[in-house]
């Protein structure tokens, strides 16, 4: 009899996607593992909507209305929720424009800036409303573990996924928890 597969979603919010390449880093390691999980919804997949799943793990902070809903949403369905890099955790680079009033911000991209052919700051229903602060999901959503790093250490997400595989606490040593 076959175990049942540990069910993992993963999304980028306000991040650059670098922790989700450091996740891809783990190359061949992944193959034992891809037996005992099955990714959800992922930009590794392409599944928009995220059904019940026991790993979430989430990169980048909120920068938008949209960050918060998707956020939301993983925490409703995920046993478990990861923060995976500095962004996440702290709001990382995008928390950088929290240093300034949103409306500043807007207009020096926008509106000031040396290549606007057309100035006008973006109004369209497509686009969600920004937050006027990037912050952590931890400030949103209760967080079950934090991956620091920028990115994190693919044998950071190994250890992550093993540890929930091996129903025990991870065991993170230093070289897959700091920042350099």
């Amino acid at each position: 009899m076959t175990e049942p597969r540990v069910k993992v979603a993963t999304c980028s919010l306000a991040g650059c996607f670098g922790c989700h390449m450091s996740f891809l880093d783990m190359d061949e390691a992944i193959v034992p593992l891809i037996q005992r999980i099955e990714f959800d919804r992922s930009p590794l997949t392409d599944i928009k909507q995220i059904g019940r799943c026991d790993i979430g793990l989430v990169e980048g902070g909120l920068c938008n209305t949209e960050n918060r809903e998707v956020l939301h949403q993983f925490r409703a369905h995920c046993n478990i929720l990861v923060a995976v890099g500095a962004c996440a955790i702290n709001g990382g680079v995008p928390a950088m424009r929290n240093h300034y009033p949103l409306a500043e911000c807007l207009a020096e991209s926008y509106l000031n800036g040396v290549n606007v052919v057309n100035p006008q700051i973006p109004r369209d229903a497509e686009l969600p409303p920004l937050l006027e602060q990037v912050i952590p999901i931890g400030q949103e959503v209760r967080v079950d573990y934090f991956l620091p790093g920028c990115p994190p250490p693919a044998a950071a997400f190994m250890e992550i996924v093993s540890a929930v595989l091996e129903q025990r606490e991870p065991q993170l040593e230093y070289q897959q928890r700091r920042f350099d």
